[in-house]
């Protein structure tokens, strides 16, 4: 039994050994990626059971993402290996300045043919047994028809089977469009317990600017459903804010960890949602949570790749130690790059 389940596209990521453009990229060293399958990485590693659902091609990088999730604890049972599309590939550049370029090969693959009866499959294989919450993300409705129809079926089961939901609403705009993607983010956000997004996606799905106040953007998350208990705004290098549906006008907001070089910010906010997650589960308040989520967050930030970083319960403990005793450097980036 797992306490966590998620799911979507798991992808094999390539990333420039060198900072420079994408013209000059000569040499790329692989990494596991993914932004459900980084959460449930960084769950395992905090102590949590986590089972992840997904599709891989029969392939080799297929077989290199299930050895990963497997050997960092993640269930992979309801992993399924398809034969007929390859697994998802993504490559990206190194950046000191601005954002770094995406490229991905993604369109047909195994994980974006993820469908309702892989759910249903699952839950035959007693997926919520046990389960606590349910982690959803704005990328896997967005690959296919069928992928979007598995989010839902998933979120339905874990609703009618007392199980908490969080949604990321991770923004990709290399898949999708604004005016797309906000009908479809805002009524799976209808049905969730937990919103997170940067001051960007929430306005989005909220109807609002960007340049709105966090807290505001916050608080108009908490209107987009009767579920939602929790709207957390992820504001990069300035930290978290939070707003509970019990004290909506006693906004809760945490700093980021300091860091003194950002490495890598891609992932960041997967590691942020882990965090998140984790320190609910083991009945942390809002500040606690969000304490827990930038050093997570930061720890990501520092190591290059989705996972590395990942802090497991030691590290955890000493960023946070180190954080409460004071330190110097930028904030970590706790909200992906919207891509």
């Amino acid at each position: 039994m797992s306490e966590v389940i998620t799911l979507g596209e798991c992808l094999i990521a390539f990333v420039a050994a060198t900072p420079g453009p994408m013209a000059e990229a000569t040499t790329f060293e692989r990494f596991v990626a993914g932004a459900e399958a980084n959460v449930a990485v960084g769950l395992a590693r905090l102590g949590h059971q986590t089972r992840y659902v997904g599709r891989v091609g029969a392939d080799g990088f297929g077989e290199a993402i299930r050895r990963r999730l497997r050997g960092e604890g993640v269930d992979t049972t309801s992993l399924t290996t398809d034969e007929a599309a390859p697994t998802g590939l993504m490559f990206r550049e190194r950046r000191v300045l601005g954002p770094a370029q995406v490229l991905y090969v993604r369109r047909g693959s195994a994980g974006s043919r993820l469908t309702a009866d892989d759910v249903d499959a699952a839950t035959r294989a007693r997926l919520f047994d046990g389960a606590r919450w349910l982690h959803l993300t704005g990328i896997t409705p967005a690959l296919s028809a069928s992928a979007r129809a598995a989010v839902d079926r998933a979120a339905d089961l874990a609703r009618d089977g007392g199980v908490s939901i969080s949604l990321d609403l991770n923004l990709r705009r290399r898949i999708w469009s604004d005016s797309e993607a906000a009908p479809v983010l805002r009524a799976l956000a209808a049905r969730v317990d937990v919103v997170l997004g940067s001051p960007n996606e929430l306005a989005v799905v909220t109807g609002r600017s960007a340049d709105d106040d966090p807290v505001d953007l916050a608080r108009a998350a908490l209107a987009l459903g009767p579920t939602i208990s929790t709207a957390v705004a992820k504001l990069g290098a300035e930290g978290a804010v939070a707003i509970d549906r019990e004290a909506p006008d006693r906004p809760v907001a945490r700093a980021a960890v300091p860091l003194p070089v950002v490495v890598d910010p891609v992932g960041a906010g997967d590691a942020f949602c882990a965090g998140f997650i984790a320190a609910r589960l083991e009945g942390g308040d809002l500040a606690a949570a969000l304490e827990t989520a930038n050093a997570c967050g930061a720890a990501a930030a520092a190591a290059l790749g989705d996972q590395t970083g990942l802090p497991d319960r030691a590290e955890l403990a000493a960023i946070l130690a180190a954080g409460a005793a004071g330190g110097s450097g930028r904030g970590a980036a706790a909200a992906d790059t919207i891509r």
